[in-house]
């Protein structure tokens, strides 16, 4: 068997072991802020992260089906949160008029006053990283989209809007360019969520 990455004498052998928990360290401090932010509005962290996501996101991408594939949860547990979120008049659904059976959600007012300051929950872990240099921030984002890619290409991770699983992404000896914007894109500036992200055939 493998040995666990939380074996500290495996952590002390392999800086592999070393990441997998600082990653894991870095994703309980997320946890810590969507819960306290969750708590003052007695929502769920799930039903925050979903109002987060509407906020920015298009109404194609709103729907219950694409919401249950970007936070790897099941239809009957994102349907859960719709329907409070719903009787909270934090959100409300929008017919779509080509297909009277299928609907977006989008914000009320409400909804978008608690989005759009709960979207700031994260501005601590923001905080630290603005003291990094150029090329930290570069070398820490280019192993985290790539960490990120293989996840979603083994199954563990499903939907990503990133360059690399985009049509329009294309890299030659380490230069990275873009067909819909025609230019060349510099390592820093690879999305993890682009709005015109299309996806791979």
């Amino acid at each position: 068997m493998k040995p666990s990455s939380f074996n500290l004498t495996e952590q002390n052998q392999k800086v592999e072991s070393r990441i997998v928990v600082a990653l894991e360290r870095v994703s309980e401090a997320f946890r810590v802020l969507l819960w306290n932010e969750s708590k003052e509005y007695s929502l769920s962290p799930i039903q925050i992260q979903v109002l987060i996501f509407i906020y920015f996101h298009t109404s194609e991408k709103c729907k219950v089906g694409y919401l249950a594939d970007e936070f790897n949860m099941t239809k009957a547990t994102i349907s859960d949160s719709v329907r409070v979120l719903l009787s909270k008049d934090l959100i409300t659904k929008e017919t779509d008029p080509a297909d009277t059976r299928s609907y977006s959600l989008a914000l009320t007012s409400a909804g978008k006053a608690i989005a759009k300051k709960t979207s700031l929950f994260a501005s601590s872990i923001e905080q630290p990283l603005e003291k990094l240099t150029t090329e930290q921030k570069t070398i820490m984002l280019n192993g985290l989209l790539r960490l990120i890619h293989d996840l979603n290409k083994s199954g563990i991770i499903t939907i990503q809007r990133m360059c690399f699983t985009c049509s329009n992404y294309q890299v030659d000896k380490g230069v990275h360019y873009c067909n819909l914007l025609k230019s060349r894109l510099a390592a820093h500036e690879l999305r993890v969520d682009c709005p015109d992200h299309e996806l791979q055939a």
